[in-house]
């Protein structure tokens, strides 16, 4: 496994919830929800802060593995998120991952409106979490954008 710090990103059209991973890629903790309209440079800012190697990114396709509207817009963000920060971002297939998130937080008794500032960073976690698991098995998931 690669060491380094990577940012989990899992993109909304209003919101973007963040994660990260600690520099040995052994677990993905929350870090925060930011606004859709500035993410590209909050991440720019989080990527300089937390010495990031990646970001790994949610690729929204359809159950069946089809694009969507999301995908599209999840691909845009990336590549502008890759050559505003100059960071490689892996775009990972994302399918369930909200409501992973969404019966997490359930089952820790929140509520749906108390837990709407976190879901997004929840759904992040188990994005980011997913992928470091695979890569400590040996499997890369998704594709990548842009060369770090």
């Amino acid at each position: 496994m690669r060491p380094g710090i990577r940012i989990g990103v899992d993109v909304g059209k209003a919101r973007v919830g963040v994660a990260r991973s600690d520099a040995l890629g052994l677990m993905a903790v929350p870090v925060i929800t930011l606004a859709r309209a500035t993410a590209i440079e909050d991440l720019a800012i989080l990527a300089d802060q937390f010495e990031a190697i990646e970001f790994v990114c949610g690729l929204p396709v359809s159950l069946d593995g089809s694009d969507t509207a999301s995908t599209v817009d999840a691909r845009n963000f990336a590549v502008e998120l890759s050559q505003a920060t100059g960071v490689a971002v892996r775009l990972v297939d994302e399918r369930l991952t909200t409501v992973t998130a969404q019966n997490a937080l359930r089952d820790a008794t929140h509520s749906q409106k108390s837990s709407r500032p976190v879901i997004d960073q929840v759904a992040a976690t188990i994005l980011l979490d997913n992928a470091l698991n695979a890569e400590r098995s040996g499997v890369t998931m998704g594709e990548t954008v842009g060369d770090s």
